[in-house]
């Protein structure tokens, strides 16, 4: 086995442990779920007919079963297979990087491979300091589609880097950028369920059985908050990533800034989430307002990363080969 060979097949192999984990994780949502709303019910239970007269009007209900108890082992199954398959998947890395001889970012393939491992790799960080498992569905879900699409629509065959990436810089720049992916694909999915869970408590949308997972979700003010925290993180690293873009582009090009498509995206993006983060701290946008203008930041940095490589011409039009 070569280590293309190796690469692929690793990758593979995390693409099948994600989609395992994300059907473990959407199963400990659904126990969770039905646990509390079983333990709520529980709360009193009427004394039948025939009981005498001086009999309490309710009875004791019995302990509810705890839904760690009750979701463990989904839970466990969920957390070895995301951590197995975020090692294969940075064994894949690595194996692209070497089979390269650069580092595994300068295609959409290998941007697309890179920037799925961050988001698993943020989830997996911030996991160790919360609970944030209720994330794990989506985030896994996002993960197996992402390097689905790599190795089947987007693969690309190891090639020589043009001029223009033959830079320290592309350590630099573009490896920022894909961590900046990670995290704000994972605060992505912490303000979609931010909106859907603050629709079923006000009665909008996703009332139904069918939804009832989402009780196992935190509020909603609680998901803005740790949305808040990782959009605040990637803001700033993608400040960096700008202005460390521009530098590069003054180096290969003579320029620090051209209005090039992929720069006038870069700077799309840059202010979303500034106005988001505007917004959410002076302006009192709290709730699904500002997650909204999340979302729209995350729209645009997927439209800067799919539709400006492959459709919009400019001097980074190998960034979608």
């Amino acid at each position: 086995m070569n280590v293309t060979e190796l690469s692929v097949m690793t990758l593979w192999g995390a693409t099948t442990l994600y989609a395992i984990a994300m059907f473990a994780y959407a199963i400990r949502l659904a126990r969770v779920a039905d646990e509390k709303v079983a333990a709520k019910a529980a709360v009193a239970v009427p004394v039948g007919a025939g009981a005498p007269a001086d009999a309490p009007l309710v009875a004791e209900a019995p302990a509810a079963p705890s839904p760690v108890k009750r979701s463990a082992k989904a839970a466990g199954i969920a957390r070895a297979t995301t951590l197995v398959g975020a090692m294969l998947h940075a064994v894949g890395l690595a194996a692209r990087g070497i089979d390269a001889g650069h580092v595994p970012w300068s295609n959409m393939y290998e941007y697309t491979i890179s920037g799925s491992f961050f988001a698993v790799a943020a989830f997996l960080i911030i996991q160790r300091r919360r609970d944030i498992a209720f994330l794990g569905a989506g985030v896994t879900g996002m993960a197996t589609i992402a390097l689905g699409l790599a190795l089947t629509v987007l693969y690309k065959d190891v090639d020589t880097l043009p001029p223009a990436l033959q830079s320290y810089w592309l350590v630099i720049h573009v490896s920022i950028a894909t961590i900046v992916t990670g995290i704000l694909t994972v605060s992505f999915v912490t303000s979609a369920l931010q909106l859907m869970r603050d629709s079923r408590a006000t009665g909008r949308r996703w009332a139904g059985a069918r939804f009832r997972w989402l009780e196992a979700v935190p509020s909603a003010a609680k998901l803005e908050a740790l949305s808040f925290r990782m959009n605040a993180v990637g803001f700033v690293l993608w400040t960096f990533t700008v202005m460390a873009g521009a530098i590069w582009a003054e180096h290969a090009w003579g320029r620090y800034w051209g209005w090039d498509p992929k720069e006038v995206w870069s700077f799309v993006i840059w202010v979303l989430y500034a106005a988001y983060l505007h917004a959410r701290t002076t302006q009192g946008w709290a709730g699904r307002r500002s997650a909204w203008l999340a979302i729209a930041g995350y729209v645009a940095l997927i439209m800067n990363f799919t539709v400006v490589n492959l459709f919009f011409q400019g001097l980074h039009t190998y960034a979608g080969s």
